[in-house]
């Protein structure tokens, strides 16, 4: 199903156990993952535009049920970031190339245990600039949710 990206065509990539869905002009791709989106939510999964990848919020959602997989914030983190993991590899990336995440908590009491967690993805040294915030509400009762931007350090 390959075709020109810079046309405006979708074209499949393939990523660690995902398809990849793109479409793209004037130097920015979009790119989509079957099975972590929200039907009819408008917005793609990853954004690039020349070396920045830019990864939208994540949370630890059912998304054929339409909400989130409840559960306490070590779980909800871990299960976050493991999607973010699987997102970055699909575009050849890890968490060594995470230059920025932002993190939301509907509790800020949940802090500590989201940070034990969160710290164990990256390697020592290597962590991201970041900015925790407690929100009010996130999808489908989710504790955390999770936005990450990255930078290609080569050719895709």
């Amino acid at each position: 199903m390959a075709r020109d990206s810079s046309a405006g065509n979708p074209i499949s990539l393939a990523g660690q156990g995902h398809a990849i869905a793109a479409c793209g002009g004037s130097g920015v791709q979009y790119h989509n993952i079957p099975g972590i989106d929200v039907p009819g939510s408008p917005y793609s999964h990853v954004v690039e535009s020349g070396d920045l990848v830019c990864v939208a919020g994540q949370v630890a959602a059912d998304s054929a049920a339409g909400r989130g997989v409840l559960g306490s914030i070590g779980p909800e983190t871990a299960a976050v970031m493991h999607q973010i993991r699987g997102i970055l590899w699909a575009r050849r990336l890890t968490f060594d190339d995470v230059v920025r995440v932002d993190v939301h908590l509907i509790d800020l009491d949940d802090f500590r245990e989201m940070d034990r967690v969160y710290r164990g993805f990256f390697t020592p040294g290597r962590y991201p600039a970041r900015t925790c915030v407690e929100v009010r509400r996130l999808f489908g009762g989710c504790r955390i949710e999770v936005t990450a931007m990255a930078r290609r350090r080569g050719p895709a």
